[in-house]
């Protein structure tokens, strides 16, 4: 990656992230990084992203235009928890369940900055979510251990009392052309609810994001983890997304979903996947949608 460029200081115009660092005490929200890669189906250096988004969230203003405008930093108490060391393999993801549950004993949202989509299984666990909402183009119910596996191991994997029902998750974009038969039929035999692609946009982006509430949310004390594939893009706005396709969702209904369904405050637990800061384009525009949908998540917190 090209080296940053030095950015202009102005007093009256703060930047978006710098947070001060976790110390236990009881924050809004946390950050974390989560490097997942070496279980990726394809070559990655997502490993690389955490730190990218960091530096990213620095061309951003932390300030809703509103009206009346607010500043994120002002409104909330955030901190940045750091990385998980070296959190791939079962020893990696018990660190990082435990990492999360000791944040999600202190905070109302954890802010998981991955990675490959494998985090998705360690932070929902380590949030003990009841409930799941996936951004994805695909359905990541494969055999194994892999970034294609996460949502199944949700299911299947793990202590019992951590599973999640899968009549209480819902994958939004699911893309033609990127998954088969096969699991599509996991799925329905589940009871997962998909809203493919296409009935996102004939329906809109509220309508889906109430009815993904409604069923992830079902329940009494109800805890929903958020999953944000990146890879849900079109190609166009995240080519630093190995599985992106022509296409796929484009930036701002991407932002705007994760708004809609981070404004709820049963919303525990969060991950953005799948960016490859490495391979990203000259612009960074990939890892700068991540950075953003951080803050779209942190938006939301202001809202519920």
């Amino acid at each position: 990656m090209a080296a940053a460029a030095k950015l202009a200081h102005d007093p009256s115009w703060p930047r978006a992230g710098g947070w001060p660092a976790f110390d236990g005490s009881r924050v809004d929200a946390a950050l974390l990084g989560v490097p997942v890669w070496r279980t990726s189906l394809s070559p990655t250096g997502a490993h690389a992203t955490p730190a990218a988004v960091r530096e990213a969230l620095a061309r951003f203003s932390p300030t809703l235009m509103g009206p009346p405008p607010v500043d994120l930093g002002e409104a909330l108490r955030i901190a940045d928890a750091g990385d998980v060391e070296d959190p791939d393999g079962d020893e990696g993801t018990e660190r990082t369940v435990a990492r999360v549950a000791e944040l999600s004993a202190s905070t109302r949202r954890v802010i998981a900055l991955g990675g490959d989509n494998s985090l998705t299984y360690s932070v929902a666990r380590g949030a003990a979510a009841t409930g799941l909402i996936t951004f994805d183009a695909h359905f990541d119910l494969r055999d194994g251990v892999s970034n294609g596996t996460p949502v199944r191991r949700l299911v299947e994997d793990g202590p019992a009392e951590q599973r999640i029902d899968p009549r209480h998750i819902v994958q939004i974009g699911i893309a033609d052309f990127a998954n088969s038969a096969f699991y599509a039929q996991r799925a329905a035999d589940w009871g997962i609810r998909v809203i493919t692609l296409d009935e996102l946009r004939r329906r809109g982006i509220d309508d889906v994001t109430a009815e993904a509430l409604e069923i992830a949310g079902a329940g009494s004390d109800s805890r929903i983890h958020l999953d944000i594939d990146v890879d849900v893009c079109d190609r166009s706005v995240a080519p630093g997304c190995p599985a992106s396709v022509p296409g796929g969702l484009a930036a701002w209904e991407l932002r705007a979903l994760t708004r809609g369904v981070a404004s709820d405050a049963r919303v525990v637990s969060a991950d953005l996947a799948e960016v490859d800061a490495t391979v990203d384009a000259p612009d960074g525009r990939t890892v700068r949608l991540a950075a953003l949908c951080v803050l779209e998540l942190l938006a939301g917190l202001v809202a519920s």
